[in-house]
Protein backbone atom coordinates (compact mmCIF):
# COMPACT_ATOMS: atom_id res chain seq x y z
CA UNK A 1 0.00 0.00 0.00
CA UNK A 2 2.95 2.33 0.57
CA UNK A 3 3.59 2.26 -3.18
CA UNK A 4 0.22 3.93 -3.77
CA UNK A 5 0.89 6.85 -1.47
CA UNK A 6 0.82 10.15 -3.33
CA UNK A 7 -1.42 8.85 -6.11
CA UNK A 8 -4.86 10.35 -6.52
CA UNK A 9 -7.95 8.18 -6.54
CA UNK A 10 -8.27 8.68 -10.29
CA UNK A 11 -4.68 7.60 -10.93
CA UNK A 12 -5.13 4.52 -8.74
CA UNK A 13 -8.21 3.62 -10.77
CA UNK A 14 -6.23 4.10 -14.00
CA UNK A 15 -3.42 1.95 -12.60
CA UNK A 16 -5.83 -0.87 -11.74
CA UNK A 17 -7.47 -0.60 -15.16
CA UNK A 18 -4.09 -0.72 -16.92
CA UNK A 19 -2.97 -3.77 -14.96
CA UNK A 20 -6.28 -5.50 -15.66
CA UNK A 21 -5.99 -4.78 -19.38
CA UNK A 22 -2.36 -5.99 -19.43
CA UNK A 23 -3.45 -9.28 -17.85
CA UNK A 24 -6.35 -9.42 -20.32
CA UNK A 25 -3.80 -9.22 -23.14
CA UNK A 26 -2.01 -12.27 -21.74
CA UNK A 27 -5.34 -14.06 -21.25
CA UNK A 28 -6.20 -13.47 -24.92
CA UNK A 29 -2.66 -14.46 -25.88
CA UNK A 30 -3.26 -17.77 -24.08
CA UNK A 31 -6.11 -18.94 -26.28
CA UNK A 32 -4.94 -17.06 -29.38
CA UNK A 33 -1.35 -18.31 -29.66
CA UNK A 34 -1.28 -21.49 -27.59
CA UNK A 35 -3.89 -23.07 -29.84
CA UNK A 36 -0.96 -23.65 -32.22
CA UNK A 37 0.71 -25.91 -29.66
CA UNK A 38 -2.31 -28.17 -29.09
CA UNK A 39 -3.47 -28.39 -32.72
CA UNK A 40 -1.04 -31.16 -33.63
CA UNK A 41 -1.85 -33.46 -30.71
CA UNK A 42 -5.59 -32.97 -31.20
CA UNK A 43 -5.54 -33.58 -34.94
CA UNK A 44 -3.32 -36.65 -34.67
CA UNK A 45 -5.63 -38.06 -31.96
CA UNK A 46 -2.69 -38.14 -29.56
CA UNK A 47 -4.77 -36.43 -26.86
CA UNK A 48 -8.35 -35.36 -26.50
CA UNK A 49 -8.91 -31.61 -26.53
CA UNK A 50 -9.46 -31.21 -22.78
CA UNK A 51 -6.28 -32.97 -21.51
CA UNK A 52 -4.26 -31.36 -24.33
CA UNK A 53 -5.38 -27.87 -23.35
CA UNK A 54 -4.81 -28.53 -19.63
CA UNK A 55 -1.29 -29.84 -20.34
CA UNK A 56 -0.57 -26.79 -22.48
CA UNK A 57 -1.93 -24.40 -19.84
CA UNK A 58 0.22 -25.94 -17.08
CA UNK A 59 3.34 -25.81 -19.27
CA UNK A 60 2.60 -22.20 -20.24
CA UNK A 61 2.34 -21.34 -16.55
CA UNK A 62 5.65 -23.06 -15.78
CA UNK A 63 7.38 -21.46 -18.76
CA UNK A 64 6.71 -17.95 -17.51
CA UNK A 65 8.47 -18.76 -14.23
CA UNK A 66 11.49 -20.55 -15.66
CA UNK A 67 12.01 -18.40 -18.75
CA UNK A 68 13.73 -15.49 -17.02
CA UNK A 69 13.08 -11.86 -17.98
CA UNK A 70 15.37 -11.22 -20.96
CA UNK A 71 12.44 -10.94 -23.40
CA UNK A 72 10.52 -8.80 -20.89
CA UNK A 73 13.41 -6.35 -20.79
CA UNK A 74 13.56 -6.29 -24.60
CA UNK A 75 9.94 -5.13 -24.53
CA UNK A 76 10.64 -2.58 -21.79
CA UNK A 77 13.59 -1.10 -23.70
CA UNK A 78 11.74 -1.01 -27.02
CA UNK A 79 9.91 2.09 -25.82
CA UNK A 80 12.21 4.30 -23.73
CA UNK A 81 10.81 4.11 -20.23
CA UNK A 82 11.93 7.63 -19.35
CA UNK A 83 9.56 8.81 -22.10
CA UNK A 84 6.67 7.70 -19.90
CA UNK A 85 8.05 9.41 -16.82
CA UNK A 86 9.00 12.58 -18.68
CA UNK A 87 5.34 12.90 -19.66
CA UNK A 88 2.63 13.82 -17.23
CA UNK A 89 1.44 10.68 -15.36
CA UNK A 90 -1.93 10.80 -17.10
CA UNK A 91 -0.28 11.00 -20.51
CA UNK A 92 1.92 8.05 -19.65
CA UNK A 93 -1.12 6.00 -18.68
CA UNK A 94 -2.82 7.04 -21.94
CA UNK A 95 0.14 5.58 -23.82
CA UNK A 96 -0.02 2.28 -21.96
CA UNK A 97 -3.79 1.97 -22.31
CA UNK A 98 -3.61 2.79 -26.03
CA UNK A 99 -1.04 0.12 -26.84
CA UNK A 100 -2.84 -2.51 -24.73
CA UNK A 101 -6.28 -1.83 -26.21
CA UNK A 102 -4.88 -1.82 -29.75
CA UNK A 103 -3.12 -5.16 -29.18
CA UNK A 104 -6.23 -6.80 -27.71
CA UNK A 105 -8.52 -5.50 -30.48
CA UNK A 106 -6.29 -6.91 -33.24
CA UNK A 107 -5.78 -10.22 -31.42
CA UNK A 108 -9.51 -10.69 -30.92
CA UNK A 109 -10.25 -9.73 -34.51
CA UNK A 110 -7.82 -12.22 -36.01
CA UNK A 111 -8.96 -14.91 -33.53
CA UNK A 112 -12.61 -14.36 -34.51
CA UNK A 113 -11.75 -15.08 -38.14
CA UNK A 114 -9.53 -18.02 -37.16
CA UNK A 115 -6.35 -16.41 -38.53
CA UNK A 116 -3.14 -17.45 -36.73
CA UNK A 117 -1.73 -13.94 -36.37
CA UNK A 118 1.14 -13.05 -34.06
CA UNK A 119 0.64 -11.53 -30.62
CA UNK A 120 4.32 -10.54 -30.69
CA UNK A 121 3.86 -8.59 -33.92
CA UNK A 122 0.70 -7.06 -32.49
CA UNK A 123 2.29 -5.91 -29.26
CA UNK A 124 5.43 -4.52 -30.86
CA UNK A 125 3.43 -2.64 -33.49
CA UNK A 126 1.29 -1.12 -30.75
CA UNK A 127 4.34 -0.02 -28.77
CA UNK A 128 5.91 1.57 -31.84
CA UNK A 129 2.63 3.33 -32.61
CA UNK A 130 2.32 5.06 -29.24
CA UNK A 131 6.01 5.98 -29.25
CA UNK A 132 5.77 7.62 -32.67
CA UNK A 133 2.47 9.33 -31.82
CA UNK A 134 3.84 10.74 -28.58
CA UNK A 135 6.94 12.13 -30.30
CA UNK A 136 4.85 13.57 -33.14
CA UNK A 137 2.57 15.43 -30.71
CA UNK A 138 5.68 16.76 -28.96
CA UNK A 139 7.11 18.04 -32.27
CA UNK A 140 9.98 15.50 -32.49
CA UNK A 141 8.59 12.84 -34.83
CA UNK A 142 10.22 9.43 -34.44
CA UNK A 143 12.24 10.10 -31.28
CA UNK A 144 9.81 8.19 -29.07
CA UNK A 145 11.13 4.79 -30.13
CA UNK A 146 14.37 2.95 -29.43
CA UNK A 147 15.00 2.24 -33.11
CA UNK A 148 18.11 0.10 -32.60
CA UNK A 149 16.12 -2.22 -30.36
CA UNK A 150 13.12 -2.09 -32.72
CA UNK A 151 15.27 -3.17 -35.68
CA UNK A 152 16.83 -5.96 -33.62
CA UNK A 153 13.39 -7.24 -32.59
CA UNK A 154 12.03 -6.83 -36.12
CA UNK A 155 14.82 -8.98 -37.54
CA UNK A 156 13.93 -11.85 -35.20
CA UNK A 157 10.25 -11.61 -36.17
CA UNK A 158 11.16 -11.60 -39.86
CA UNK A 159 13.63 -14.49 -39.81
CA UNK A 160 11.81 -16.88 -37.45
CA UNK A 161 8.89 -17.88 -39.74
CA UNK A 162 11.23 -18.42 -42.70
CA UNK A 163 13.43 -20.52 -40.45
CA UNK A 164 10.40 -22.50 -39.24
CA UNK A 165 9.25 -23.23 -42.81
CA UNK A 166 12.64 -24.36 -44.08
CA UNK A 167 13.86 -26.30 -41.06
CA UNK A 168 10.57 -28.10 -40.37
CA UNK A 169 10.40 -29.14 -44.01
CA UNK A 170 14.00 -30.29 -43.88
CA UNK A 171 13.41 -32.24 -40.70
CA UNK A 172 10.43 -34.03 -42.24
CA UNK A 173 12.58 -35.01 -45.23
CA UNK A 174 15.30 -36.29 -42.87
CA UNK A 175 12.79 -38.32 -40.85
CA UNK A 176 11.49 -39.88 -44.06
CA UNK A 177 15.00 -41.22 -44.70
CA UNK A 178 15.70 -42.43 -41.16
CA UNK A 179 12.41 -43.89 -39.87
CA UNK A 180 11.31 -47.20 -41.30
CA UNK A 181 7.91 -47.27 -39.60
CA UNK A 182 5.82 -45.79 -42.43
CA UNK A 183 2.84 -45.29 -40.12
CA UNK A 184 4.57 -42.11 -39.01
CA UNK A 185 4.00 -40.58 -42.43
CA UNK A 186 0.34 -41.50 -42.69
CA UNK A 187 -2.63 -39.50 -41.39
CA UNK A 188 -4.57 -40.95 -38.43
CA UNK A 189 -7.09 -43.65 -39.17
CA UNK A 190 -10.47 -42.98 -37.56
CA UNK A 191 -10.23 -42.02 -33.88
CA UNK A 192 -7.44 -44.47 -33.05
CA UNK A 193 -4.46 -42.96 -31.21
CA UNK A 194 -0.99 -43.17 -32.80
CA UNK A 195 1.56 -45.85 -31.90
CA UNK A 196 2.88 -45.47 -28.35
CA UNK A 197 6.32 -44.07 -29.20
CA UNK A 198 4.88 -41.55 -31.64
CA UNK A 199 2.30 -40.51 -29.08
CA UNK A 200 5.04 -39.96 -26.50
CA UNK A 201 7.01 -37.74 -28.88
CA UNK A 202 3.95 -35.67 -29.80
CA UNK A 203 2.92 -35.16 -26.17
CA UNK A 204 6.49 -34.14 -25.30
CA UNK A 205 6.70 -31.65 -28.17
CA UNK A 206 3.28 -30.19 -27.32
CA UNK A 207 4.45 -29.65 -23.75
CA UNK A 208 7.75 -28.24 -25.04
CA UNK A 209 6.12 -25.73 -27.38
CA UNK A 210 3.73 -24.62 -24.62
CA UNK A 211 6.60 -24.25 -22.14
CA UNK A 212 8.67 -22.31 -24.69
CA UNK A 213 5.63 -20.14 -25.51
CA UNK A 214 5.24 -19.28 -21.83
CA UNK A 215 8.92 -18.46 -21.51
CA UNK A 216 8.74 -16.08 -24.50
CA UNK A 217 5.22 -14.65 -24.81
CA UNK A 218 4.61 -14.68 -21.06
CA UNK A 219 7.60 -12.41 -20.63
CA UNK A 220 5.98 -9.86 -22.92
CA UNK A 221 3.16 -9.47 -20.40
CA UNK A 222 5.74 -9.07 -17.66
CA UNK A 223 7.39 -6.32 -19.70
CA UNK A 224 4.07 -4.55 -20.19
CA UNK A 225 3.29 -4.53 -16.50
CA UNK A 226 6.77 -3.27 -15.67
CA UNK A 227 6.21 -0.42 -18.17
CA UNK A 228 3.06 0.48 -16.27
CA UNK A 229 4.62 0.24 -12.80
CA UNK A 230 7.88 2.03 -13.65
CA UNK A 231 6.10 4.72 -15.61
CA UNK A 232 3.62 5.58 -12.89
CA UNK A 233 5.57 4.78 -9.72
CA UNK A 234 9.28 5.19 -10.50
CA UNK A 235 10.14 5.79 -6.87
CA UNK A 236 8.98 2.29 -6.00
CA UNK A 237 9.77 0.20 -9.08
CA UNK A 238 12.73 1.95 -10.77
CA UNK A 239 15.23 -0.45 -9.14
CA UNK A 240 15.15 -3.91 -7.63
CA UNK A 241 15.12 -3.68 -3.85
CA UNK A 242 14.67 -7.42 -3.16
CA UNK A 243 18.35 -8.50 -3.22
CA UNK A 244 20.73 -6.76 -0.77
CA UNK A 245 23.76 -8.13 -2.65
CA UNK A 246 22.92 -6.02 -5.71
CA UNK A 247 24.40 -2.87 -4.15
CA UNK A 248 27.85 -4.40 -3.65
CA UNK A 249 27.92 -5.86 -7.15
CA UNK A 250 26.75 -2.56 -8.64
CA UNK A 251 29.52 -0.60 -6.87
CA UNK A 252 32.08 -3.08 -8.19
CA UNK A 253 30.61 -2.64 -11.67
CA UNK A 254 30.86 1.18 -11.46
CA UNK A 255 34.58 0.90 -10.63
CA UNK A 256 35.15 -1.44 -13.58
CA UNK A 257 33.25 0.89 -15.90
CA UNK A 258 35.46 3.82 -14.93
CA UNK A 259 38.53 1.78 -15.85
CA UNK A 260 37.04 0.21 -18.96
CA UNK A 261 35.55 3.26 -20.66
CA UNK A 262 37.74 5.98 -22.06
CA UNK A 263 37.68 9.29 -23.88
CA UNK A 264 34.39 11.00 -24.67
CA UNK A 265 32.33 8.00 -23.57
CA UNK A 266 33.74 8.16 -20.05
CA UNK A 267 33.26 11.93 -19.89
CA UNK A 268 29.63 11.55 -21.02
CA UNK A 269 28.66 8.94 -18.43
CA UNK A 270 30.86 10.17 -15.56
CA UNK A 271 28.08 12.31 -13.98
CA UNK A 272 25.72 9.32 -14.05
CA UNK A 273 28.36 7.03 -12.54
CA UNK A 274 29.02 9.61 -9.81
CA UNK A 275 25.30 9.82 -9.00
CA UNK A 276 24.89 6.05 -8.94
CA UNK A 277 27.99 5.53 -6.78
CA UNK A 278 26.99 8.26 -4.29
CA UNK A 279 23.49 6.85 -3.81
CA UNK A 280 24.70 3.27 -3.44
CA UNK A 281 27.56 4.00 -1.03
CA UNK A 282 25.23 5.75 1.40
CA UNK A 283 22.95 2.72 1.77
CA UNK A 284 23.48 -0.93 2.65
CA UNK A 285 20.73 -2.19 0.36
CA UNK A 286 18.59 -0.90 -2.48
CA UNK A 287 15.54 -0.99 -0.19
CA UNK A 288 17.12 1.79 1.88
CA UNK A 289 17.58 4.16 -1.06
CA UNK A 290 15.02 7.01 -0.88
CA UNK A 291 12.36 7.12 -3.56
CA UNK A 292 13.62 10.40 -5.02
CA UNK A 293 17.08 8.87 -5.68
CA UNK A 294 15.88 5.72 -7.44
CA UNK A 295 14.79 7.15 -10.76
CA UNK A 296 18.12 9.02 -11.33
CA UNK A 297 19.89 5.68 -10.79
CA UNK A 298 17.73 4.04 -13.43
CA UNK A 299 18.18 6.93 -15.87
CA UNK A 300 21.94 6.74 -15.32
CA UNK A 301 22.03 3.04 -16.19
CA UNK A 302 19.86 3.60 -19.30
CA UNK A 303 22.11 6.42 -20.47
CA UNK A 304 25.17 4.27 -19.78
CA UNK A 305 23.82 1.45 -21.94
CA UNK A 306 23.13 3.89 -24.80
CA UNK A 307 26.63 5.35 -24.59
CA UNK A 308 28.33 1.96 -24.47
CA UNK A 309 26.38 0.81 -27.55
CA UNK A 310 27.80 3.78 -29.50
CA UNK A 311 31.32 3.55 -28.01
CA UNK A 312 32.02 -0.14 -28.46
CA UNK A 313 32.13 -0.14 -32.27
CA UNK A 314 35.53 1.59 -32.30
CA UNK A 315 36.91 0.45 -28.94
CA UNK A 316 39.58 -2.10 -28.03
CA UNK A 317 38.16 -5.64 -27.77
CA UNK A 318 39.57 -6.22 -24.27
CA UNK A 319 38.02 -3.00 -23.01
CA UNK A 320 34.66 -3.86 -24.59
CA UNK A 321 34.68 -7.26 -22.91
CA UNK A 322 35.44 -5.69 -19.53
CA UNK A 323 32.70 -3.08 -19.96
CA UNK A 324 30.14 -5.72 -20.96
CA UNK A 325 31.04 -7.76 -17.87
CA UNK A 326 30.53 -4.67 -15.71
CA UNK A 327 27.17 -3.97 -17.38
CA UNK A 328 26.11 -7.53 -16.61
CA UNK A 329 26.73 -6.79 -12.92
CA UNK A 330 25.00 -3.40 -12.98
CA UNK A 331 21.92 -4.10 -15.13
CA UNK A 332 20.19 -6.47 -12.66
CA UNK A 333 19.60 -3.43 -10.47
CA UNK A 334 17.04 -2.22 -13.03
CA UNK A 335 16.27 -5.28 -15.20
CA UNK A 336 13.92 -7.20 -12.93
CA UNK A 337 10.30 -8.05 -12.24
CA UNK A 338 8.68 -8.70 -8.82
CA UNK A 339 7.55 -12.29 -8.22
CA UNK A 340 3.90 -11.27 -8.04
CA UNK A 341 4.03 -9.76 -11.52
CA UNK A 342 5.39 -13.03 -12.93
CA UNK A 343 2.77 -15.03 -11.01
CA UNK A 344 -0.10 -12.86 -12.26
CA UNK A 345 1.04 -13.12 -15.88
CA UNK A 346 1.58 -16.87 -15.59
CA UNK A 347 -1.95 -17.35 -14.25
CA UNK A 348 -3.49 -15.15 -16.95
CA UNK A 349 -1.65 -16.99 -19.73
CA UNK A 350 -2.30 -20.44 -18.28
CA UNK A 351 -6.01 -19.84 -17.72
CA UNK A 352 -6.39 -18.16 -21.10
CA UNK A 353 -5.01 -21.27 -22.76
CA UNK A 354 -8.08 -23.25 -21.69
CA UNK A 355 -10.56 -20.85 -23.32
CA UNK A 356 -11.50 -20.20 -26.94
CA UNK A 357 -8.73 -22.22 -28.56
CA UNK A 358 -10.90 -24.03 -31.14
CA UNK A 359 -10.95 -21.41 -33.91
CA UNK A 360 -7.18 -21.33 -34.34
CA UNK A 361 -6.87 -25.11 -33.84
CA UNK A 362 -9.21 -25.76 -36.77
CA UNK A 363 -7.18 -23.46 -39.03
CA UNK A 364 -3.83 -25.01 -38.08
CA UNK A 365 -5.10 -28.59 -38.21
CA UNK A 366 -7.33 -28.48 -41.29
CA UNK A 367 -6.82 -25.38 -43.40
CA UNK A 368 -3.07 -24.93 -43.97
CA UNK A 369 -2.56 -28.14 -45.95
CA UNK A 370 -4.89 -29.86 -48.40
CA UNK A 371 -4.62 -33.21 -46.62
CA UNK A 372 -4.89 -34.29 -42.98
CA UNK A 373 -1.90 -33.63 -40.75
CA UNK A 374 0.37 -36.70 -40.39
CA UNK A 375 2.24 -37.72 -37.23
CA UNK A 376 5.61 -36.85 -38.79
CA UNK A 377 4.41 -33.42 -39.90
CA UNK A 378 3.15 -32.62 -36.40
CA UNK A 379 6.39 -33.87 -34.84
CA UNK A 380 8.61 -31.90 -37.23
CA UNK A 381 6.73 -28.62 -36.84
CA UNK A 382 6.60 -28.82 -33.06
CA UNK A 383 10.24 -29.87 -32.60
CA UNK A 384 11.37 -26.88 -34.65
CA UNK A 385 8.96 -24.50 -32.90
CA UNK A 386 9.96 -25.72 -29.44
CA UNK A 387 13.68 -25.35 -30.21
CA UNK A 388 13.41 -22.00 -31.98
CA UNK A 389 11.28 -20.34 -29.33
CA UNK A 390 13.36 -21.79 -26.48
CA UNK A 391 16.64 -20.50 -27.92
CA UNK A 392 15.06 -17.13 -28.67
CA UNK A 393 13.88 -16.81 -25.07
CA UNK A 394 17.41 -17.55 -23.85
CA UNK A 395 18.80 -14.87 -26.18
CA UNK A 396 16.12 -12.36 -25.19
CA UNK A 397 14.51 -12.24 -28.65
CA UNK A 398 10.72 -11.86 -28.87
CA UNK A 399 9.52 -14.30 -31.55
CA UNK A 400 6.08 -15.49 -32.57
CA UNK A 401 4.85 -18.95 -31.59
CA UNK A 402 2.12 -18.55 -34.20
CA UNK A 403 4.49 -17.71 -37.04
CA UNK A 404 7.09 -20.34 -36.23
CA UNK A 405 4.62 -23.21 -35.80
CA UNK A 406 2.19 -22.39 -38.60
CA UNK A 407 5.05 -21.78 -41.03
CA UNK A 408 6.60 -25.04 -39.84
CA UNK A 409 3.39 -26.93 -40.66
CA UNK A 410 3.29 -25.21 -44.05
CA UNK A 411 6.89 -26.31 -44.65
CA UNK A 412 6.07 -29.94 -43.86
CA UNK A 413 3.02 -29.82 -46.13
CA UNK A 414 5.15 -28.49 -48.97
CA UNK A 415 7.88 -31.11 -48.52
CA UNK A 416 5.33 -33.87 -48.01
CA UNK A 417 3.67 -32.85 -51.31
CA UNK A 418 0.36 -32.53 -49.49
CA UNK A 419 -0.23 -29.12 -51.02
CA UNK A 420 -1.14 -25.84 -49.35
CA UNK A 421 -4.55 -24.21 -49.18
CA UNK A 422 -3.81 -20.92 -50.91
CA UNK A 423 -6.65 -19.01 -49.27
CA UNK A 424 -5.46 -19.82 -45.75
CA UNK A 425 -1.82 -19.15 -46.53
CA UNK A 426 -2.85 -15.86 -48.17
CA UNK A 427 -4.82 -14.82 -45.08
CA UNK A 428 -1.91 -15.70 -42.77
CA UNK A 429 0.55 -13.76 -44.93
CA UNK A 430 -1.85 -10.83 -45.19
CA UNK A 431 -2.21 -10.72 -41.41
CA UNK A 432 1.58 -10.93 -41.09
CA UNK A 433 2.05 -7.97 -43.43
CA UNK A 434 -0.77 -5.84 -41.99
CA UNK A 435 -0.26 -6.44 -38.26
CA UNK A 436 2.57 -3.96 -37.69
CA UNK A 437 1.16 -0.98 -39.66
CA UNK A 438 -2.44 -1.53 -38.51
CA UNK A 439 -1.46 -1.83 -34.85
CA UNK A 440 0.83 1.20 -35.12
CA UNK A 441 -1.99 3.30 -36.59
CA UNK A 442 -4.56 1.94 -34.12
CA UNK A 443 -2.45 2.48 -31.02
CA UNK A 444 -1.27 5.89 -32.23
CA UNK A 445 -4.85 6.99 -32.87
CA UNK A 446 -6.02 5.65 -29.51
CA UNK A 447 -3.17 7.47 -27.75
CA UNK A 448 -4.20 10.75 -29.40
CA UNK A 449 -7.80 10.10 -28.31
CA UNK A 450 -6.99 9.05 -24.74
CA UNK A 451 -4.57 11.93 -24.26
CA UNK A 452 -7.44 14.37 -24.92
CA UNK A 453 -9.07 13.20 -21.70
CA UNK A 454 -6.11 13.13 -19.28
Amino acid sequence: MEALEGLSGGMIALLCASLAIALAFEFVNGFHDTANAVATVIYTHTLKATPAVILSGVCNFAGVFVGGIAVAMAIVHLLPVDLLVASQPGEGMAMVLALLVAAIVWNLGTWYFGIPASSSHTLIGAILGVGIANSALAGSFGEGVNWDKAIHVGESLLVSPVFGFLVAGGLLWLLSKLIRDRRVFEPPVGEAPPPTWIRGVLITTCAGVSFAHGSNDGQKGVGLIMLILIGLMPGTFAIDESDPALVGRALHAVADLREGLDGAALAEVAPHLDRIETSLREHESAADIPAEERWPIRVGILRLDETVAEWESGADAARVERVHAAQAELDPLTDYAPWWVILAVALALGIGTTVGYKRIVVTVGEKIGKSHLTYAQGMSAEIVAMSTIGVSSYLGLPVSTTHVLSSGIAGTMAVGKAGLQKSTVRNILLAWVLTLPVCMLLSGGLFWLFSRFV
